[in-house]
């Protein structure tokens, strides 16, 4: 097995970031889906933390991650001595940590329902990932529209019809805004790039979604940038 040893001056950054308080590292908001889902998720029930932002795309970034992370991915979370590195165990740490705050639904079957549909959005759509990347600046409509980049947006839908219809009473897919929502907010920034075309009530949903304080603040944050990403860009698909 292959192990790498971290530079010491790459392991001070770690050791500063460990300080009172959550530490999330995330890479740039313009392009990185995995990071906006805690990101959104611990702005929108007010849990506080450090933000440190990470380039992509750059000669540096793989050691830059890899001096707060061995998986060598981003977002990570820095909670004490703690190190937690996938999105969802991140926003299962905060909520199991922040339980008074509810970031999954209260209702026995729509956490049941909320936390199957995170996961299928966790381990799957792997074509919508891939043919429909997310990036909050681009306006690409009609393009990356693989078979199974569109069968997945029809799964996608098919999931938002039936919370909105079962649990959706407020707007948001479990009636309040929860780690559901959050989960999705990366596909809602992929329909408005691509311009998905969406029944009334989805469009709504996406519409509700875009007006929230934390994604819309994580939008405007991404919509400033102006780091290059080549290696992302490349990836997007072409006319």
């Amino acid at each position: 097995m292959q192990t790498t040893e971290l530079d010491p001056t790459l392991s001070n950054t770690l050791d500063n970031a460990r300080k009172p308080g959550l530490t999330l590292v995330i890479g740039n908001k313009n392009i990185s889906s995995w990071s906006m889902r805690p990101w959104v998720a611990a702005v929108a029930f007010n849990i506080p933390f450090t933000e440190v932002r990470l380039l992509l795309d750059q000669p540096d970034t793989a050691a830059k991650i890899a001096s707060y992370s061995h998986a060598g991915r981003v977002p990570v979370l820095l909670a004490g001595e703690m190190t937690i590195w996938d999105s969802l165990a991140i926003c299962e740490y905060l909520a199991e940590q922040f339980p008074d705050k509810h970031l999954w639904p209260q209702d026995v079957a729509a956490r049941a329902m909320a936390r199957s549909i995170v996961c299928e959005m966790h381990s799957g759509f792997a074509a919508l990932r891939n043919d429909m990347s997310m990036n909050i600046q681009a306006k690409l409509p009609g393009r990356g529209r693989t078979p199974d980049a569109q069968a997945d947006i029809g799964r996608i839908c098919e999931i938002w019809e039936d919370c909105l219809a079962r649990f959706g009473h407020r707007g948001f897919l479990f009636g309040e805004f929860s780690l559901a929502d959050a989960f999705y907010a990366p596909v809602v920034m992929r329909f408005r790039t691509y311009g998905v075309a969406l029944a009334p009530a989805l469009q709504a949903y996406c519409d509700r979604m875009l007006a929230h304080p934390a994604v819309a603040r994580w939008v405007n944050e991404a919509m400033q940038e102006t780091d290059p990403t080549p290696l992302h860009d490349a990836d997007l698909p072409r006319a």
